[in-house]
Formats: structure tokens, sequence, C-alpha cells
């Protein structure tokens, strides 16, 4: 089996990504209470740390973007959507979201595989 072939086999797996989102958000939200003078402190601080774990899963070739978004909780729908041009067999993406009475927070990870 070549490199190359040895690399694709590392695929981006929603469920761990999801797993990884999951646990971040949980560690750093619980027991916060909604802060609009915090919260752009917060997203930056969540992005970074979801990035640098999902590093650690050790899936080579792949760039992550990564989004979060914190908003007050007040019972109030939210729409979030997204559009991307990608490879459906390599490329792929996770989401969680962490409820809380005060706060929502919705973390996306988009997997992009990265061809040299």
């Amino acid at each position: 089996m070549s490199e190359n072939t040895t690399q694709r086999l590392k695929k981006f797996r929603p469920q761990q990504v999801k797993d990884v989102i999951h646990k971040v958000l949980h560690d750093t939200l619980q027991g916060k209470e909604y802060d609009p003078k915090e919260t752009p402190a917060w997203s930056h601080e969540l992005s970074d740390t979801i990035r640098s774990k999902l590093k650690e899963l050790d899936v080579e070739r792949y760039k992550y973007c990564v989004q979060v978004m914190i908003g007050e909780q007040k019972g109030e729908g939210v729409r979030f959507g997204f559009r991307a041009l990608w490879d459906e067999d390599s490329d792929n993406f996770a989401q969680d979201t962490f409820v809380s009475d005060t706060l929502f927070c919705v973390a996306v990870v988009f997997g992009t595989y990265f061809d040299v």
C-alpha cells in the first residue's frame, strides 16, 4: 500500500470529532452565565481548544475550520446555515450544541482533505 493510500485511509470521522467538540464545550461552559462582554473571548478560546484537540487525533492532511457561536438563551429559535464546495468522499463536518439556562453555544468543525 502506498503512502498516499495510507494517508487517505485516515479520514475525518464526524462522530469522533463531535465527541471532541462535546467535551470541550461542556468542560469550558458548564456553570458559566451568559455575559456579552465575555462571549467573544470564550468563542476564541473554544475554537482554539477544539482545533488543538483535533490535531491530537492525528488525522493528517486535513485542514480544519472551526466556527463557534454563543448567544443568550431567551427561549427563541436560531437558524444556522452554511454552504461549501468539497469532495464528498473525503471532506466532512461535525457539530455539537451546548445549552444552559442562560446561554447556548453551537460549534461546527469543517474538515477538508488537503492533497498535495
